[in-house]
């Protein structure tokens, strides 16, 4: 519990607000409510923009919108009844949540929680309100995070305590994108040792899956990619293999299946192309072929695959946050990344001013960063 015998009040700080769909984002003075039962008020250290962000910023129709999911803080403020955080502690926000008492959270197959899962209306879980405003006018959350601000207020059921010997600067991309493609590497298809692996889209998630796979002792892990620049970097986080589909004159199902005498163990689409889906099924191999897909599409939500991919003993698996539970399991990622089990830091291609942020979005827009840190003043 707080020993803190004020109680909080309405901050007034910066926060880069979305005004519409693909705009520029301006940072504006907003204000900021008091934590209310069951959350916290957070400030932010570091937050990473994830591709989610953008998909959602250029798509969806609910403005003005503070984004930003992937991020590292302090506790400013607890919230009424609120119990495992005290003021001045670190943690990660997380997009979902983990209430531990629902059908969900206490399955061992499942982190898709009930009470906390992905919030797409631009409220917080528990009202349906928001805890931004300017002038009086309220700004709407994204994944009940909105971290491109100074401060932020989340349920207590989407923060992770963490390590306050873990860098906030490093960390922050353990909360969404590198977890995601380390999960579904180790949870979700859980590979063999001596198996093929094939990765559509070497982004910060893709190249995450391959650090994984590598980890656990993939023979062959085939990097795929449109954009040529990717190659050398790929072999880094363990890629042994290169393939851009757009030097091939046959589709490049039918060249993994040929190099890889009838299809990989395992594919991963980490591109958020649903006709990709199909894609990496047909790379797989018959019998026990097993295609993740990881992607967060921006169109055509419809999976479409033959039958006789399914009959032929193949299986598709979704992955959301790599499998892993979030205040169960992040502490130990996070202690295991303390440890140098993993990468992170190499991951991290730009260092932004919080005032720079809209060039974050240039970058990953162009293809030319992994993940693009942006630092909140001090």
């Amino acid at each position: 519990m707080s020993t803190s015998i004020k109680q909080p009040q309405v901050i007034t700080c910066k926060a880069a607000v979305a005004w519409g769909a693909g705009q520029p984002l301006v940072v504006e003075e907003v204000e900021v409510n008091p934590p209310q039962p069951e959350e916290i008020r957070i400030k932010v250290v570091c937050t990473s923009l994830c591709r989610s962000d953008i998909t959602a910023w250029e798509t969806q129709a609910i403005f003005p919108r503070i984004f930003g999911h992937e991020a590292s803080g302090i506790v400013e403020s607890v919230g009424p009844g609120v119990t495992e955080f005290n003021e001045g502690e670190h943690v990660l926000t997380v997009f979902i949540g983990e209430c531990k008492t629902c059908r969900q959270c206490k399955s061992d197959k499942s982190n898709t929680c009930e009470v906390l899962g992905l919030e797409r209306r631009g409220v917080m879980h528990s009202d349906q309100q928001t805890r931004f405003s300017i002038k009086g006018k309220p700004v709407y959350h994204y994944c009940a995070v909105s971290s491109f601000s100074e401060y932020t207020v989340v349920h207590s059921g989407c923060a992770v305590k963490v390590s306050s010997i873990a860098p906030l600067e490093k960390i922050c991309l353990l909360s969404c994108g590198l977890s995601a493609g380390l999960g579904a590497a180790w949870n979700v298809a859980d590979i063999s040792k001596g198996s093929t692996v094939v990765i559509f889209g070497l982004g910060t998630v893709g190249l995450s899956v391959a650090q994984g796979a590598k980890a656990r002792g993939a023979s062959r892990i085939i990097g795929v990619d449109t954009n040529p620049e990717k190659c050398e970097k790929a072999k880094a986080f363990g890629v042994t293999e290169f393939l851009n589909p757009n030097d091939n004159n046959e589709p490049v199902q039918q060249v993994i299946k040929r190099i890889t005498d009838g299809g990989a163990d395992y594919s991963f689409e980490c591109i958020g192309d649903t006709g990709m889906i199909t894609t990496a099924l047909q790379s797989c191999c018959d019998g026990w072929g097993l295609a993740v897909t990881l992607g967060v599409p921006k169109l055509k939500p419809e999976v479409a695959a033959h039958y006789g991919l399914f009959l032929s003993g193949r299986t598709l698996k979704g992955s959301l946050f790599g499998g892993w539970k979030p205040k169960t399991d992040l502490p130990s990622l996070v202690n295991r990344y303390l440890k140098k089990e993993f990468m992170v830091d190499e991951f991290i291609t730009h260092n932004l001013l919080f005032e720079d942020i809209n060039q974050a979005f240039n970058l990953m827009k162009e293809g030319k960063c992994l993940r693009s840190v942006i630092h909140m003043p001090k």
